[in-house]
């Protein structure tokens, strides 16, 4: 208890920092989870000691941990855009989550195998759940004003869009590895990973739905305030996690589902309450998760891997998602520098963080899925805080040319 206490503390104090430095933040190039994962590190098992969590407790505090933050995440991407405005980018996105989650997955499976030497079953596994393009980090690349002076618009809500709709969509590949590495039926995994996603999709929409009927009519009768209507979008996203998890589907895409339907009744053009939603999360609530990560970055078993340890990560990263988004390039209608721009900002964190955990909650106990998936966090998480602010940079003076 006196653990979870000092870590109130300093994640408490390390938020009221960085609201401090709110203004300068967006230029610095560093990013707030990054600085709660080297906090973490610093109070962690590996050099004060503060703060140490017993292996028995990690897989599931770290995967609900993930999950409610990816729920608040992901309604905040969903209500982001009014609807009407992702209607052209609907089917680039579409080709993202299919055809280059695919190949991503696979490239990012090849090079665990080739690199850490790992079973093809286990590199299955590894790829999988660092596929997903993370809404948390990737937030904090398009949102904000530096952002909206930076990017353009499409390049944001392209961004936005996979990100948000390949969280849940990467459910069923990480089925697959798993069943893969348990030595059970691909098909029945196959089946389960279908029923959890058509069940998630009709779920979030009739929840979104009703939700947005019920503020809709809420707002003609002028009964809701902008800040009731931030934590009724908030409380939504939690309620449709539990909904979701009571019918055993995927409760991450069930949530954004929800946020698109509830998005299409109460649409406006003003962002409003989302973005405030954005701001909270990459700012806020995601420093617990970070500071958890640094306290339990596997630095022992990162050691096991070898030379490995430095050629996966940066292996992963140069090989995960730049070929991919530079073979699409002409499909996604995409510019030379956009293709560059959305190939390096594709960031793992949260998302695959949930996964490992969940692999490990559903039976995997390979303690190289955890070295492996925590490496590659870390490693993007320093990579893209880095350069987040830098890209934008470089991205406009490029468009300017």
């Amino acid at each position: 208890m006196q653990d979870l206490h000092l870590g109130y503390a300093l994640v408490g104090s390390l938020a009221v920092v960085l609201a401090a430095l709110s203004s300068k933040m967006r230029d610095l190039p560093v990013s707030e989870p990054l600085l709660a994962m080297v906090l973490g590190v610093v109070v962690g098992p590996q050099v004060l000691g503060w703060i140490e969590i017993a292996d028995a407790s990690r897989s599931t505090l770290v995967e609900e941990t993930a999950r409610v933050l990816l729920a608040v995440s992901l309604i905040g991407v969903a209500l982001r855009y009014p609807v009407r405005r992702l209607r052209p980018i609907i089917t680039p996105t579409t080709l993202l989550v299919t055809a280059g989650m695919a190949g991503m997955a696979l490239l990012s499976a090849g090079v665990a195998w080739l690199v850490l030497g790992v079973p093809v079953a286990l590199a299955a596994l590894i790829g999988a759940c660092i596929t997903p393009t993370d809404p948390v980090l990737a937030s904090s690349v398009v949102t904000g004003e530096p952002a909206e002076e930076h990017l353009p618009a499409r390049t944001r809500q392209l961004l936005s869009a996979e990100s948000g709709t390949n969280d849940g969509l990467a459910l069923p590949l990480v089925l697959l590895g798993i069943a893969l590495v348990l030595g059970e039926s691909l098909g029945h995994a196959a089946l389960d990973g279908l029923y959890q996603v058509v069940v998630a999709v009709v779920i979030g929409a009739v929840v979104g739905l009703l939700a947005g009927r019920a503020v809709s009519f809420a707002q003609s009768r002028d009964d809701v305030s902008e800040g009731a209507s931030l934590v009724f979008t908030l409380v939504l996203a939690i309620a449709v996690l539990g909904i979701a998890r009571l019918a055993n589907a995927d409760g991450i895409l069930a949530v954004f589902v929800a946020g698109l339907a509830y998005n299409v009744v109460v649409s406006q053009d003003d962002v409003g309450p989302q973005n405030t939603i954005d701001e909270g999360v990459n700012r806020y609530l995601v420093l617990p998760l970070f500071l958890l990560l640094g306290i339990l970055l596997p630095w022992s078993a990162w050691g096991d891997l070898g030379w490995g340890v430095v050629v996966f990560p940066i292996a992963v990263l140069l090989l995960r998602r730049p070929p991919v988004l530079l073979a699409l390039m002409r499909p996604l209608g995409l510019k030379l520098r956009d293709a560059v721009f959305l190939g390096w900002f594709g960031p793992v964190g949260v998302s695959a963080l949930f996964y490992l955990s969940f692999s490990e909650e559903e039976g995997v106990t390979d303690p190289r899925l955890w070295a492996a998936g925590t490496l590659v966090v870390a490693a993007s998480t320093l990579a893209h805080g880095v350069t987040s602010a830098p890209g934008r940079r470089r991205y406009r003076r490029a468009a300017g040319s």
